[in-house]
């Protein structure tokens, strides 16, 4: 990935899911979509252009969480924190990368992940 053309970019989109493989049976004969398993409560998802998610954590029906891509994990924290938006959920590691979580100034939650 070439980090300097995707700094600050939206980069992956995550729903919710109740159940996981039902969810993946639904896209994948629907739309075509292919999957990749991180556990029992996550897949990951290619539709031919954009990847994203599915999640159990995440409650369905809240909406997609976008997730924005950082070449500077900390120094885009810091920024968001600083110019407004409340940090829901401080940065951790996940298979792949770590990420955090905020909440924008309008009440809505998106994260910004790294490699």
């Amino acid at each position: 990935m070439n980090e300097a053309v995707h700094h600050h970019r939206i980069d992956y989109i995550e729903l919710g899911a109740t159940d996981i493989e039902r969810t993946k049976r639904f896209y994948n004969l629907a739309f075509g979509w292919t999957f990749t398993d991180y556990g029992p409560d996550y897949t990951s998802f290619q539709d031919g252009r954009l990847t994203g998610g599915f999640a159990r954590q995440s409650p369905p029906g809240k909406g997609p969480l976008v997730v924005i891509y950082s070449s500077d994990l900390e120094g885009t924290y810091e920024r968001v924190k600083t110019n407004g938006a409340q940090i829901n959920r401080e940065i951790f590691s996940f298979p792949g990368g770590r990420r955090f979580h905020f909440v924008d100034p309008s009440g809505n939650e998106l994260a910004v992940w790294s490699e």
